[in-house]
């Protein structure tokens, strides 16, 4: 299916370059205590290293139960975002309020099958996930078996919500498109709006694992087709970027991009969330200006 027909969408990169150039130049005037603020309040706050232990997630999420302790001016990190098999260590240590997200479905790669995909988001929304991260199947979009990729996103939806139901509850879904490897903008945003049709609450830039991670130019696209999407079907989607974003600086330009290009309805929680685990403290040092390791 040609997605940017259907949605009538073309990428101008010569326009996207052009205001992108313009948000870089007015990071310092958008800087202050409240953006940053709100900048940490979109965090999913991650940890997704190989050597993650039960003790080493459970150390983080007191961390996070601790942090208005010492920091009562700040609110708290949107999620504590972990592997989907230390959701039962976030939901057993957690003490305030902030959801629990999970990378499942065979994260990063999403190289296996199906049913072993469906099992381990089956599990993670068992064990207490809020919202469920996946990584858009490649192995088919690259080949352009869309359908394929599309019927392994609705079939992860229907999956986590028919889990979620019996707990009488609702879970997000958010699909990494994995942009680095995309190359393309036109990729990129048929990639949106296929994850975007197929049931994703959110769309995110990358997995954090790859050599391109989160770009101004990729987050730029993805946004424009939220934009297309929302005003050719009323729905409303989210927007992740993850992956390399690891300063404040780097906060603000995304920040700039989702309300240059959405509006500011688009800048809390519900709709827009970064994917960190080292810019936590940076934002604490520009507004604390002093350096701050607390995470």
């Amino acid at each position: 299916m040609d997605f940017l027909t259907k949605y009538g969408y073309t990428p101008n990169q010569e326009a996207m370059g052009r205001a992108l150039e313009l948000i870089a130049a007015n990071l310092d005037n958008v800087a202050s205590e409240k953006v940053y603020k709100d900048c940490f309040s979109m965090m999913d706050l991650t940890t997704l290293k190989t050597d993650d232990t039960p003790a080493s997630v459970a150390k983080l999420v007191t961390k996070v139960n601790a942090f208005q302790q010492g920091y009562p001016e700040w609110p708290l990190p949107a999620s504590v975002c972990v592997y989907s098999n230390f959701a039962s260590v976030v939901a057993r240590e957690r003490a305030c309020d902030f959801n629990i997200t999970v990378v499942s479905a065979c994260f990063p790669s999403s190289q296996s099958f199906l049913e072993v995909k469906l099992k381990e988001c089956e599990l993670a929304v068992e064990q207490g996930a809020d919202e469920v991260d996946i990584v858009l199947a490649l192995n088919s979009f690259l080949a352009e078996d869309y359908e394929a990729a599309s019927e392994e996103i609705r079939q992860i939806r229907a999956c986590i919500d028919a889990v979620a139901a019996r707990q009488g509850r609702k879970v997000h879904l958010k699909v990494i498109l994995e942009t680095g490897l995309l190359r393309t903008p036109e990729k990129i945003a048929n990639a949106s709006f296929l994850a975007m049709e197929a049931g994703a609450d959110f769309i995110k830039t990358s997995t954090g694992k790859v050599d391109v991670n989160a770009t101004p130019a990729a987050a730029y696209v993805m946004c424009e087709c939220i934009a297309k999407y929302h005003e050719l079907t009323g729905k409303k989607i989210g927007f992740k970027p993850a992956g390399g974003i690891s300063s404040a600086a780097d906060a603000l330009c995304y920040y700039s991009i989702v309300s240059t290009v959405l509006g500011k309805e688009w800048l809390n929680k519900e709709l827009f969330r970064f994917g960190v685990s080292r810019v936590a403290n940076s934002i604490l040092s520009a507004v604390e200006q002093k350096t701050v390791s607390y995470f």
